[in-house]
């Protein structure tokens, strides 16, 4: 715990809470906010996280906590990627340091965390909805509790937060929504005529004459309707919030969102006037740090750096650099190709895209679900549309996958960025469930790279298919590097497993594929150590011992972590590429070959996994066969490192390793057990047992021993 030091920080060390911080004086909070901004810079340059946007709201935070009750009352923000300073002035300076990390402070407000935070958020264009809901339930509690929702102007393109601007519109509850303007898209700067006019159509005198006249007009509707029309007339030649007046709101700003004392002035004025009211507030991204305010995106999400000299670029390949090539030399082969983004260009690695083929390529901003229907109509145009989607925000589209793109089997490609386990942004944003959603989908294909090295030539598969294609990968460089670990020594330690230099390997057709060389699985099982993409076939890359009876089968970003796993334990290690459409064809050829004991490795949740799919396919093959899922468990996966998160959850080299060998020790046992007792005479009526029949194999439907005779 690191609580702000009291000469550094005067004023801030005395904030231990919201209620601490109304001690003080309105002339005090623009040296508050000075301190705060300065403890969030040397915080987050520390440890990593989200800078820009709560460098941006400072003096936004400290009002509205000032004005506000809380937590008695609600203040909702949305996404919470500017809710740090948030998280600074309610009791949590001093885990600042923990952000993000294992066991830590969450990356977003969450309800579970602090009574402060009222909503678990993550996900845009939510807080109006929330903050609707509480306005609602606080009425019919009838003490006064007032709602607050802060939204930034980018969430703001949302379809949810619009939504929920006409519901609100339309209820007349009591509700304020802050619109956080950072990016200047919806005003010109604020200047003193503008403060002015805030001051007046925030002050409550005013508000009581219009609603006077509108009452005193009301037995003369013709009137009534001239002088409101006349009303909004006037201030929308003047104001930009004649959209929001459209809509029910009352329109107050645009405000300085950098100036404390004028926003308290308002938010006193404002949050007790009655019905839905709408303050614009304009703040700069990034405030009080140059080289954030520069370049705010850059700034957006940082690792550790020094204020000095800045965040550096990394060099390193990543995903998102590999699907940023792809993306302009598809565009220089072909004109109709073309990439969608909902607010992600730069995440995604699209932002050489976006400048050098600015016709090809679609911003739509926070709109997941309008991107994927806009990629089915240009789909159904003629056009080859590739829509880049993060795991997490792809929950948000499922309908328009289904409905508009797999029903009419459009030719879209669906590139589901930040698959798996994605660190340390914690529950909101694993990319965990899109593999259980998208496999019940009818037409889907979905690709998964388990090396870096695969990424692109699945790209270029993906788009030749001509027909609904997700290729699902993760986030930054791959997981290649941390395969191997001190905990994965130790773990083939204590299991007696030696490795030699050149053990497994796919160049190496040797094994169970040598000794069946006349036989249709041998074919089978040879032809997949080629190494090129091919629909519905998996490549071998570690090949099994003779006679071995295991394999483990990668999904995805665990291959490296299953190939390590696998050295020395003679088992064949299957980079599955395909999770749908499965490669049968491999494992009825496993499974003529003598395999029996499958192991299946997936970084999503284990409910309804491919994990579930394959072990019903392969128990179909024969009944002796026997399978391990190791996936994630049927819960959100908290935040920490993806090295910590593969530990704890055991999907990293050690935890594949240990699982398997206790697994197939178990049924090892249990099958010797079986066949003991299948030996022992069961009187006059005895009749033979046999376990061991397959249902079908790679050459027709045969019991194993005719399968090892043609061995």
């Amino acid at each position: 715990m690191k609580l702000p030091d009291p000469e550094t920080y005067p004023l801030l060390s005395k904030v231990t809470d919201p209620a601490e911080l109304r001690k003080l004086s309105v002339e005090d909070l623009t040296a508050l906010a000075k301190e705060v901004r300065s403890f969030l810079l040397h915080t987050v340059s520390q440890t990593s996280g989200h800078l820009a946007s709560g460098l941006g709201v400072v003096e936004l935070t400290i009002a509205l906590h000032y004005v506000y009750n809380t937590p008695f009352d609600n203040i909702v923000w949305d996404v919470g990627h500017q809710a740090y300073p948030h998280k600074i002035l309610t009791g949590r300076a001093g885990f600042m340091d923990t952000i993000r990390k294992l066991w830590g402070l969450h990356s977003f407000p969450w309800r579970g965390e602090s009574p402060y935070d009222t909503a678990s958020v993550g996900h845009a264009s939510t807080s109006i909805g929330v903050a609707l809901g509480m306005a609602v339930a606080a009425d019919r509690e009838g003490k006064g509790r007032k709602t607050c929702a802060v939204i930034g102007d980018g969430a703001m393109t949302g379809g949810m937060a619009f939504e929920a601007l006409n519901h609100a519109g339309s209820l007349g509850e009591s509700l304020l929504v802050v619109l956080n303007d950072n990016e200047m898209s919806i005003s010109e700067p604020v200047g003193a005529l503008s403060k002015y006019l805030s001051y007046i159509l925030s002050n409550a005198n005013y508000n009581s004459i219009v609603r006077g006249g509108k009452n005193l007009l009301k037995n003369f509707p013709l009137l009534q309707r001239i002088a409101i029309k006349g009303h909004e007339y006037l201030k929308g030649m003047i104001l930009p919030g004649t959209l929001f007046e459209e809509l029910g709101f009352n329109y107050v700003g645009p405000v300085n969102g950098h100036d404390p004392e004028a926003l308290v002035t308002t938010l006193r004025n404002m949050r007790n006037l009655p019905g839905p009211q709408l303050l614009h507030v304009v703040t700069r991204k990034g405030m009080g740090y140059e080289p954030a305010e520069n370049d705010p995106t850059k700034y957006h999400g940082v690792p550790k750096f020094s204020l000095d000299e800045g965040v550096s670029s990394s060099s390193r390949e990543t995903y998102a650099s590999l699907f940023g090539r792809f993306l302009c030399e598809s565009a220089e082969k072909d004109s109709r190709f073309c990439a969608i983004t909902p607010a992600m260009c730069e995440g995604s690695g699209m932002k050489e895209f976006s400048g050098k083929y600015p016709k090809q390529f679609f911003d739509v901003a926070i709109a997941e679900q309008h991107a994927v229907t806009f990629a089915a109509g240009l789909a159904a145009g003629g056009m080859r549309p590739v829509v880049c989607v993060y795991s997490t925000f792809l929950q948000r589209a499922y309908d328009q996958i289904v409905h508009d793109v797999a029903l009419p089997d459009l030719p879209v490609v669906i590139a589901v960025d930040h698959a798996g386990i994605v660190g340390p942004d914690g529950p909101t944003h694993q990319g965990v469930f899109d593999i259980s959603f998208l496999l019940p989908i009818p037409n889907m294909v979905i690709m998964a790279p388990g090396l870096i090295g695969d990424f692109r030539a699945m790209l270029d598969a993906a788009l030749a298919y001509a027909r609904p294609v997700a290729v699902r990968y993760p986030k930054g460089p791959g997981n290649e590097r941390s395969a191997e670990s001190a905990e994965l020594s130790e773990a083939r330690k204590s299991l007696g497993i030696t490795v030699k230099e050149d053990d497994g390997g796919a160049g190496d057709n040797a094994g169970i594929a040598g000794d069946m060389h006349q036989s249709p699985a041998a074919a089978v099982i040879a032809d997949r150590l080629r190494p090129e993409i091919r629909l519905a076939r998996a490549r071998i890359v570690q090949m099994g011992r003779a006679k071995a009876d295991t394999a483990i089968l990668a999904f995805g970003a665990l291959l490296p972590f299953a190939m390590a796993a696998g050295k020395g334990t003679g088992a064949f290690v299957v980079d599955m590429r395909f999770i749908k459409p499965l490669d049968e064809e491999l494992l009825r050829a496993l499974v003529d070959a003598g395999v029996r004991y499958f192991v299946t490795a997936e970084d999503g949740v284990e409910t309804g996994g491919i994990g579930e799919h394959a072990a019903r396919f392969l128990g179909s093959i024969s009944d002796e066969v026997k399978v391990r899922t190791i996936a994630l468990p049927d819960e959100f996966i908290r935040q920490g490192t993806s090295d910590e998160l593969y530990r704890l959850y055991g999907l990293d080299s050690a935890g594949i390793l240990l699982k398997t060998e206790e697994f197939v020790r178990k049924e090892r046992s249990l099958r010797r057990i079986r066949d003991e007792a299948a030996k022992e005479p069961h009187g006059e009526n005895h009749q033979e047992i046999r376990h061991d029949a397959p249902k079908s194999g790679a050459g027709g439907a045969r019991p194993r021993e005719r399968a090892r005779e043609h061995a």
